[in-house]
Formats: C-alpha cells, structure tokens, sequence
C-alpha cells in the first residue's frame, strides 16, 4: 500500500512539474508577437543586400510593439494563405501594406487604416501603352490573391484583357514584365514608386489607376483585446510623432494617416 502511495504522489508531483512549465512556456509566448510578412513587398517588409528584413512596416510594428510593451517576431509567409496562418494561430498579426477590403473584413479584425494606397499598372519605359484601354488583348501579370487581383476583376477593362498571370509576389511579376513576358503589370502604388526611384529608366506607370485602398493591420477574428491594444499603441505613436519619423525615413514625408 505504502509503494502504490509513493508511486501515486510521484506521479501527481510529475505532472504538476510538466503543467507547471508549460504554464512558464504559454506565458512567455503571450509577451511575443508573430507577424506574417510578405518578405519580397518593398518597401513595406523586404530583405536588404544583408539579408535582414527590413521596411516601412517593419520599423512600424517594431515601435508599436515597444508602446505595448512585447516582443516581435516577422515570420515570412505565403501571402496566399495569410488569412489561414492568422486564423490557425501561427501568426497574431498580418502586417505588410494588407489592404482593407469588405471580403477580408469577413476573415479578419482590422485597425483603422494607417496609409493610403492604389492599385496601378506599370510597363516598360518604351511600351506604346499610355491608357488602361490599351490593356485590351494583353497578357498582364500581378500578385496572386491580393487587392491587385481584385481591382483587376472589378474593372471593366478585365474582360477585355487577354491573359491574367498570378505570380507569387511582385519581384516575380515585374522580373517577366522586363523579360517581355508580360505586356504590364498590376501593383500597389507604394510598392512601385520606390522600385522606380531605382531603376526610373526601366518602369513607367499610367496615369490611370483602378483603384484607391487603405492599409491596414489585421488580427485574428475575437481578438478584440489585442486589437484595442494595438491600436492604442499606433494612436500613441501618431501623437507623439514617431510613426510621422519612420514615414520620413521612408517615404521622405509624413503619410500615416490620423
């Protein structure tokens, strides 16, 4: 009787040992944040020539993460399934210029939008196109599953296209437009403005554009407290002029909106 007790309270005592560091190991996951990235989105979230990851977004989500008092972590993703990385849990924020749209609000809990955006098409510097008629019977690439895909299909000039090709990021896209694979490309304003600070002789982009958006961060649906924690942490950050200082280093001026 005596060894069927011990036994039993070295068990009980066992189990309690692993709750107890799994308790330690849950809490201390609570204090990080694991944001999902797109790492080919400049000058959002990229890799420099060091390889480290780098961005608008990055220096964004660093300085929030410090407001609210946690670490961050950016884990690249496949943009395609970012929806199901947040909603599984492998990630708590999706955050790398993720544009607001009625069928994500479905999905995902939104902050208020920080940046303004639009969906524009880019060729070649010496391409005859001018005008988004001219798109007719062309092959056009973009990035699959993102709001470049939806401004396309919600403008009339899609049915008259001859070729829609999804790509896997924007590099991808725009490495086949110079190839001559592609006729033009459909892309975040932002994103390729600043390739065109780099290589200005390569690109032009219409001055028609199919769509106007808004970024912003998305959380996982019944998250309410992180949400609110979040953007208390980005309301602080407007007023007190840090996110105005990563917009300049950036972008050269102040863009986040209030």
């Amino acid at each position: 009787m005596k060894k069927r007790l011990v036994t039993m309270i070295l068990m009980v005592a066992a189990a309690l040992v692993i709750f107890t560091g799994c308790s330690t190991s849950t809490s201390k996951e609570e204090d990080k944040l694991v944001i999902g990235i797109d790492d080919k989105f400049a000058p959002m979230g990229f890799r420099d020539e060091d390889n480290n990851i780098v961005g608008f977004d990055i220096d964004y989500a660093k300085a929030a993460a410090e407001k609210m008092g946690t670490e961050v972590t950016f884990q690249p993703i496949d943009w395609k399934t970012k929806e199901a990385e947040l909603s599984s849990g492998r990630i708590d924020l999706i955050w790398n210029g993720y544009t607001i749209t009625d069928e994500r609000k479905e999905k995902v809990l939104f902050t208020k939008p920080y940046l303004k955006n639009a969906q524009v098409i880019v060729t070649l510097a010496d391409s005859e196109l001018t005008k988004l008629d001219d798109l007719e019977g062309k092959v056009v690439g973009l990035q699959s599953l993102s709001s470049a895909s939806d401004a396309l299909n919600a403008s009339p000039i899609k049915e008259k296209v001859k070729t829609v090709t999804e790509f896997a990021d924007n590099v991808q896209a725009l490495t086949d437009l110079k190839s001559g694979r592609l006729d033009a490309v459909v892309i975040d304003e932002i994103v390729i403005n600043y390739y065109m600070t780099k290589e200005a002789e390569t690109f032009k982009v219409l001055e028609e554009s199919l769509a106007p958006e808004e970024y912003g961060i998305g959380v996982k649906k019944g998250n309410e407290e992180l949400l609110e924690k979040l953007q208390k942490a980005l309301d602080e950050m407007n007023e007190d002029g840090t996110a105005a200082e990563i917009s300049k280093t950036w972008f050269g001026e102040d863009k986040v909106l209030k």
